[in-house]
């Protein structure tokens, strides 16, 4: 019988599974850890957020560089496909006013359990606490080790790795397959934070005063960026930023702090009002007014928004109005540097795109196949992620399938 391997017991390696098991190939996944999809179920704590309800073109632009390559993997398992994916097991979705979509029970528990017993349905076998330590030294075999440290080899007719990027390592992912890759001669970028927190060197005043306070729907641009605008609702920690635009402006931010060690974010406090607007409205200030009472009477500014004007400028503000309104539109944020990658929510470099063809099989290793964030892709947050991992997962797999010479899903 046909047999296949796939590596990682994640949404990637998951729907990898199930495409070659309803072909009729008898499938193990290997996994690491003690159960499989923790960082799904970590996705899913708050509401999971499996995919995105806008156009094409809009969603495809969230994958920046790697849009091209994206674009083909969509087309063969899309939004509308993994939200009828979601309704065949029994949790039709939603899409919330953002656009972002939820199954029905919101949470990703009911959606995994179902897929889980799907799973063992279609007799894929689930062999935990198994991890990948390289292959043979003809490459033919696969090495495990067991929680016991003893290792053996495994041998079958395809494999599919899903290893996933670097961050929540405790959840399994650790980024440990790349040596084994790059000893392999497979180009492997350097993995880093992605959508991930930044750090500022905030005073002790604001952070005491502000931590765990959302700057409510703004604008961050990367300083010499214009017309690259992420909006939303920033969260000021003790040590930085965090919140989607954030995370949106992550590729950005790091490419500043590659080039010259800093990055200056500019934050658009006002991003739907244009400076003169602001103006003019600033023009009306009353005698007595305090700095702050003119900002909040005029602007409806929040204290919070007050504050980082003051952190801006060292405490004393423009009184003039224009000149208020270009910081206000504009506000300084030096970055020293982003959040470890153990705090990311995903990462960005991994197997570099020249390394597989269309179908993601590696061109050095025929017979084996990458999917999720093995490969070198990032995006935002907002469904991004989970869709790409499970578009990547079923190219795979029907890579995989073609490869063996059967249809599939």
């Amino acid at each position: 019988m046909t047999t296949a391997s796939v590596i990682g017991g994640g949404p990637a390696g998951l729907i990898a599974a199930e495409v070659l098991a309803r072909a009729g190939v008898a499938v193990t996944v290997h996994e690491r850890m003690p159960s499989v999809g923790r960082k799904f179920l970590l996705a899913g704590h708050g509401g999971l957020n499996i995919t995105h309800s806008e156009g094409r073109d809009l969603m495809l632009a969230r994958y920046g560089e790697s849009a091209d390559r994206i674009a083909p993997l969509l087309a063969a398992f899309g939004p509308d496909d993994l939200r009828q994916w979601c309704a065949d097991l029994g949790e039709p979705t939603f899409a919330g006013s953002s656009g972002r979509v939820f199954p029905r029970a919101f949470r990703a528990t009911p959606l995994l359990r179902a897929w889980l017993a799907r799973l063992h349905e279609l007799g894929v076998r689930i062999e935990k606490r198994q991890r990948w330590t390289g292959w043979t030294e003809s490459r033919a075999g696969l090495l495990f080790a067991d929680a016991d440290g003893a290792v053996r080899e495994v041998t079958s007719d395809v494999v599919v790795f899903a290893l996933g990027g670097a961050s929540w390592p405790r959840l399994g992912a650790d980024g440990g397959w790349a040596g084994p890759f790059a000893d392999a001669g497979v180009a492997v970028a350097p993995l880093r934070a992605a959508n991930v927190g930044v750090r500022v060197g905030w005073t002790t005043l604001f952070a005491d005063r502000f931590e765990g306070t959302p700057l409510k729907n703004v604008g961050l641009t990367v300083a010499g960026q214009a017309g690259r605008t992420a909006r939303g609702d920033a969260m000021v920690t003790r040590t930085g930023l965090e919140g989607g635009p954030v995370y949106a402006t992550g590729a950005a931010i790091r490419a500043a702090l590659d080039a010259d060690g800093s990055c200056r974010l500019e934050v658009d406090l006002r991003p739907d009002l244009s400076s003169q607007h602001l103006t003019e409205r600033l023009q009306h200030r009353r005698p007595k007014d305090s700095g702050s009472n003119w900002l909040r009477r005029s602007l409806g500014l929040e204290p919070v928004a007050i504050a980082l004007l003051r952190e801006a400028v060292g405490g004393a503000m423009p009184a003039e109005a224009a000149a208020m309104a270009a910081l206000i539109k504009a506000v300084p944020v030096a970055v020293g540097a982003t959040m470890p990658i153990e705090r990311a929510i995903s990462t960005a470099g991994g197997i570099a795109w020249a390394e597989v063809g269309e179908s993601l099989m590696l061109n050095r290793l025929p017979g084996t196949f990458v999917a999720g964030e093995m490969l070198d892709w990032e995006a935002p947050t907002g469904g991004y992620l989970l869709q790409a991992s499970f578009s990547t997962g079923v190219v795979a797999a029907q890579g995989a399938l073609a490869w063996l010479g059967r249809e599939g899903y």
